[in-house]
Order: structure tokens, then C-alpha cells, then sequence
């Protein structure tokens, strides 16, 4: 199994409306992948509840392999979910690992 986690700074100078606006709809869009890209096995969005922290999103995803992890992330469908904060990203950190 790979575990996929990902987190995303977005720019300072979006007002916190935007920011949580974008947040929101990232958030749903990703969710909502698991009903057209069976390879993932888990999937979930957190947003920043905590202003002291510096990343706004933690993305969790589990993955039987490496390839559904490729599968996963050259889809149409992620790829439409990453526009809705692609213009907005500041920061992205991604780890992937294998248990």
C-alpha cells in the first residue's frame, strides 16, 4: 500500500473569503474522486482549522501502488480538481510512501 499526502500553502495576499471559498470547492472536488478513479482506496481533504499553522490544506490518500498513484494523478478528473487552486498555490510538499 502507498500512502499519498500532500499539503498546500495558498498565496498571502488572497482574503481569507477567497482562500476559504477555494478551500471548500477543493475540497469537494477531491472528495468526489473516488466515483470516477476506482484506483483510489482512500481519500480525504483537511483544511487548517489552527491560523498559527502555516499550510491551509492536508490532502490523505491511500494507494494499493505506485502506478495507481500515476493512475491517480494524470486522470482528468484530479487534474480538473488541482485547477481549482492551481492559480492560488504559494507552497505544495508531497510525500509518498510505502507500508
Amino acid at each position: 500500500m502507498v500512502k499519498h499526502i500532500v499539503l498546500f500553502k495558498l498565496k498571502n495576499e488572497l482574503s481569507a473569503a477567497e482562500k476559504k471559498a477555494m478551500m471548500h470547492a477543493f475540497k469537494t472536488a477531491v472528495e468526489a474522486l473516488p466515483a470516477t478513479i476506482p484506483v483510489i482506496r482512500r481519500i480525504e481533504v483537511g483544511l487548517n482549522a489552527n491560523p498559527q499553522e502555516t499550510w491551509d490544506i492536508a490532502l490523505y490518500s491511500e494507494f494499493d501502488s505506485m502506478e495507481d498513484v500515476e493512475t491517480y494523478a494524470t486522470h482528468p478528473d484530479h487534474v480538473a480538481a488541482g485547477k481549482i487552486i492551481a492559480d492560488a498555490r504559494q507552497e505544495r510538499a508531497c510525500i509518498d510512501y510505502e507500508i
